[in-house]
């Protein structure tokens, strides 16, 4: 039996922007191995426009090395630093997952006059007006790198539209580039019927129809594979990209990494369970991914509180129905307060979602960089207010963790019998010196369960391992005993 695996993200959007990421990645390192944290995810390490958090990509072959955007270094440092931390993290046998965003570009260098089309923001088959000539925000040539690593440059042939400013806040005008080659319709590939076609996203939208695109981001990934040697993708913003051509780019990249298989992390951002299914599908078991339902349930049961019938959490969502492909979460970069999915776990039930994850038998969990480390920021909310943040790190969650990685085995039996109060056992297994666990929760008042840990545990003595609980519990003989939990609360019992 391999040891459970725990991916911890490594960063959050509102990170200091001193360059000082990869450095304390390499102080954490050996933190996050005795933890039990098994891979990293690292943020998007290219060069952003005007050195932002990544997501809108500059250029790709940028890791901190040359001067623009204003910087030599990215927000998280440079790229001789980047490489010695990721050097470090496979010393410490841990993995790597790195952030690639090909779905559009930012922070153009040059403007081109080409024919556009206006659009139905909200039905992108809707053409409004007739095509014009327009000047736009849309050659990348790249001035500081000066050709270094790759020559390629990318003008409107490889963009499929653009919107005006070139920002991540400007999506409501925005124009189709029509190409003589490609048609004169976004590219029908794109999977779902969200807008009419969810092709374009933001910025300079990458078009994979043009041959040479595709070609140049293989060329990308075998050089940035080479370099970092990295375990797997994330892949950013999935269900606005033609689903085959990431298929082929996954498969180049496998082939590049030989014998080595990749864990690649598909965000395709829907709540609808029946999306996340048909691209599962389309994938062919190419990628796990986010299980984005799962994260609203959490959302919306901590806002409800008592309100809330917790038996339903798992209704609808990847890891109950297909939980061999599931990453689940609580928190991201994206819910965190005043980012533009804003959606976060209320503060009392992080414990219990945190627990779900970590400690139950499907999915593999990811747990969130302020969720261990805490944060404190200041943006402009959807009021246009100014507002402070405090994130403070979430209770017990070392000690799950290391539950997770030492204890959580063996069959799962699940006491989901109670709207508010629910509980599971896993009995453990023989590769792990005294493994197993009973786990209890509840967003209702103080409560218990009755649950079976299995004869193996007959006699033996359990205590909560976050000290909520402050009593012993003695297995009987028949490997049963009455778990305890307090008031919104929860109760990881392990042997004492």
């Amino acid at each position: 039996m391999n040891p459970n695996e725990t991916i911890m993200q490594f960063f959050h959007w509102y990170y200091p922007a001193d360059g000082s990421l990869w450095n304390k990645l390499k102080e954490e390192v050996s933190k996050l191995q005795e933890m039990g944290i098994t891979t990293v995810w690292l943020p998007p390490a290219y060069k952003a426009c005007d050195g932002g958090v990544g997501y809108g990509t500059y250029d790709l072959w940028d890791l901190g090395e040359f001067d623009q955007q204003g910087n030599v270094r990215t927000k998280y440092g440079t790229k001789d630093e980047y490489v010695q931390a990721v050097e470090e993290v496979h010393k410490h046998n841990l993995k790597i997952i790195v952030d690639v965003v090909l779905n559009h570009k930012m922070g153009a260098d040059e403007t081109e006059k080409v024919l556009v089309q206006d659009q139905d923001p909200h039905d992108r088959l809707k053409k409004v007006g007739e095509p014009y000539e327009r000047e736009i925000l849309s050659k990348f040539t790249f001035p500081g790198r000066k050709g270094k690593y790759s020559e390629y440059i990318w003008d409107f042939q490889s963009f499929s539209g653009v919107n005006d400013k070139d920002d991540l806040g400007n999506n409501e005008h925005f124009y189709r580039i029509i190409h003589d080659q490609y048609g004169d319709n976004w590219d029908e590939s794109v999977l779902g019927g969200e807008n009419g076609n969810y092709d374009y996203l933001m910025g300079c939208d990458i078009d994979f129809r043009n041959p040479a695109v595709r070609e140049e981001l293989k060329k990308w990934l075998s050089w940035y594979y080479d370099l970092i040697k990295f375990d797997g993708i994330r892949i950013d913003a999935i269900k606005h990209m033609n689903p085959y051509v990431i298929n082929e780019l996954l498969d180049h990249t496998q082939y590049i990494a030989g014998e080595k298989k990749l864990m690649n992390v598909a965000e395709h951002w829907t709540q609808d369970l029946g999306e996340l299914l048909h691209y599962k599908e389309v994938s062919q078991g190419r990628v796990q991914m986010f299980d984005v339902p799962l994260h609203y349930h959490f959302h919306e049961a901590s806002l409800k509180g008592d309100q809330y019938d917790i038996r339903q959490l798992f209704d609808n969502t990847l890891v109950k129905e297909a939980c061999d492909r599931c990453i689940s979460f609580g928190d991201n970069h994206d819910t965190q307060p005043l980012q533009m999915l804003e959606s976060p776990i209320d503060f009392w039930f992080k414990p219990l979602a945190n627990a779900i994850i970590l400690l139950r038998e499907q999915g593999i969990p990811c747990i969130f960089y302020t969720s261990i480390y805490g944060a404190k920021y200041r943006d402009k909310g959807k009021d246009g207010q100014d507002h402070e943040v405090e994130l403070v790190p979430v209770p017990h969650l070392y000690d799950m963790i290391k539950v997770r990685r030492h204890l959580a085995y063996g069959q799962q039996r699940d006491y989901f019998d109670h709207p508010n109060t629910i509980g599971w056992t896993r009995e453990g297994a023989d590769e792990f010196e005294n493994s197993g666990c009973a786990v209890v929760l509840t967003n209702g008042s103080e409560g218990y369960k009755d649950m079976e840990v299995g004869q193996r545990h007959a006699g033996q003595i359990f205590r909560d391992v976050t000290g909520n609980r402050q009593e012993e519990i003695t297995i009987n003989e028949d490997g049963w005993a009455r778990f305890t939990v307090n008031g919104g609360s929860v109760s990881v019992w392990i042997r004492k």
